[in-house]
């Protein structure tokens, strides 16, 4: 399996993955995303892929680009509450249905670490949706552990 950046030629099937994602979350939180893959979430990934401070992460085995990840520098400036923050936030991550379970999602996760610790990034940030157990748990064997948490109360 070769895991690397992403070229402009692979943009279309990191959207048919990401229209992948989408589903899922619409599904698992449909009061809050909306069905379908619309123009402006197709669109999203080309203005990724021109933004220098993200990076879009692929996955390619026997043939077939099989996962992406959308990395994203974050840096916040210090204020009266908290020290200035500097890293690197997966803003999008996801494998092909027929993929999963076959480690695709440790070698990007491993790929991702690497190339960050060498550009001198002292911190890798995700989030996700509590629903997703299945993406807890392979977040949490990859090392990640959950720092905060969004909570809601429906009324």
């Amino acid at each position: 399996m070769a895991v690397r950046f992403a070229e402009e030629k692979d943009l279309a099937r990191v959207n048919e993955l990401r229209r992948q994602v989408n589903e899922l979350h619409v599904e698992g939180k449909p009061d809050v995303f909306k069905p379908g893959f619309c123009p402006e979430l197709r669109d999203y990934v080309y203005t990724v892929f021109a933004d220098e401070n993200k990076k879009i992460v692929v996955a390619e085995r026997e043939g077939t680009l099989c996962g992406f990840a959308v990395l994203n520098h974050i840096r916040k400036p210090e204020n009266p509450f908290m020290f200035e923050r500097d890293f690197l936030d997966i803003d999008e991550f996801g494998v092909d249905e027929s993929f999963r379970r076959r480690g695709v999602a440790s070698e990007m996760i491993a790929f991702i670490r690497d190339w960050a610790k060498k550009q001198g990034y002292h911190r890798l940030e995700l989030n996700m949706w509590e629903f997703n157990a299945g993406a807890l748990q392979f977040y949490e064997a990859a090392g990640f552990s959950t720092f905060r948490r969004y909570m809601e109360m429906f009324l």
